[in-house]
Formats: C-alpha cells, structure tokens, sequence
C-alpha cells in the first residue's frame, strides 16, 4: 500500500480555495473534490441527497485514504463510509452539523450568526467569491437536504476512527454537539468509539480558513501518522 492519501470535500458553498491554508502544510497526496453545493452550481438532474453526493466522492477514492469534511460535508463523508468502510482509513470532521434536533431554518441563522461575529472581517474577501461562485439559490438547494440527514444516527454505524475539531467559538457545532459525536462512533457492546474530538481555543465555523496548520495535525492522527510535534 502506497502513501496514504487524502480526500478533501470543502463546506457548504466554499471551494478548493478554502483548504488553501491547509494544503500548504499538507505533505501527503490529496485531492479536493467539489460538488453540487459545495464549490459547484447545483445543475437540474443533480441528487442533493447526502448518500448520492458521497458515492460522488468515492468515484475518486481508490486506496484507504483519510476523508476530511467541512460543516456539512462532513455528513457526506460519513456516508462515504459507511458506504465504502474498506476505502476509508480514517475521517476528520471539521465542525460538522447534522444535528436533526437543531436543523430548522430559524436555528441555523441564529447559530450562524453566533458563530459569524467571532470570524476575522478578513475573511469576507476569500469567502464572498466561493458563495458566489457557488450561488445562493444552489447553497439553499443543498443545505435544505443536509439539515435533514441525522449525522448522530449515521455515526453509530461508522467503522474507521474518526478525529471530530471544532473551535472555541462555533456556534454551529457546539462543545456538547462535537461530544455527543464522538461518544456515539462506532460504540460497540463494552461503548468502545471510535473517535476523539478536540476544541482548537479560538476561531469559530472555519478552521479550514483559520487553523489550517491544526488541520494538518489532525489530519495526520487519523492517517495514524501523527508524530507528536
């Protein structure tokens, strides 16, 4: 088996550039993979439904590789696999959502604006080009599908560890949220899981823009890489 590569699936709206501060530390092959919603115009035909954008994801996936997730990918890459354990060696989960119980339009907003004021004003000019480039109506499309799948439920089944990040100051994925993830991962019979989750002490929804050498870090301890430094 060659070098462990990595897949990485940009958040809700954003593109390749939004792992840009994270594959300048990355030393391991990757690739980033848009999709319909996540860096692409959702085109008429497209299957939003979370299971049919993670087999997109796996048409590029052809040796164990870890799978990284933003926001509300990281529900497709949970899917992926749960859908493909045999592809997967490990999964890092960026501030993942799903959370059934909180889904509804009105908590969103009110949890991303919690999350949004935390956020440097500098990142404005980096995002404004993704979610154009993305669209609104395309963004609307898909997030109405992802706040429908229930990652708690999905993450009972899953296989391969995973490593679960959030920041202080994420509103979008609370402590208790990111917690509650990691204590349900692949539990078994004696409530083994799993995964581990860890807080990075500042920054909010995008770590992918804010952390991008922390990223690199938990990357490597899901590649099972991880060295200490």
């Amino acid at each position: 088996m060659g070098v462990t590569q990595v897949v990485l699936v940009p958040g809700l709206g954003l593109g390749p550039e939004s792992y840009a501060p994270t594959i300048q530390h990355l030393t391991m092959p990757y690739e980033i993979i848009t999709l319909p919603g996540y860096g692409e115009r959702v085109q008429a035909g497209d299957d939003l439904h979370t299971e049919a954008l993670a087999q997109r994801v796996l048409t590029h996936v052809t040796e164990p590789s870890v799978l990284v997730g933003h926001s509300a990918s990281c529900q497709i890459v949970v899917a992926a696999a749960l859908a493909q354990p045999q592809l997967v060696k490990g999964l890092v989960l960026l501030g993942p959502t799903g959370d059934v119980g909180a889904s509804d339009w009105v908590t969103l907003a009110e949890r991303w604006v919690r999350s949004a004021v935390w956020e440097s004003p500098r990142l404005v000019p980096v995002l404004a080009p993704q979610y154009a480039r993305t669209g609104l109506v395309s963004m609307a499309q898909a997030m109405e599908v992802a706040r429908r799948y229930d990652l708690a439920a999905a993450i009972r089944r899953l296989e391969r560890p995973a490593v679960i990040v959030r920041c202080e100051h994420d509103n979008l994925c609370p402590a208790g949220w990111a917690q509650r993830l990691a204590d349900l991962a692949g539990a078994d019979a004696a409530g083994e899981t799993h995964a581990d989750v860890w807080t990075v002490p500042s920054g909010a929804h995008m770590p992918v823009l804010t952390h991008g050498e922390e990223v690199v870090t938990f990357i490597k301890r899901a590649a099972g890489v991880y060295n200490g430094q």
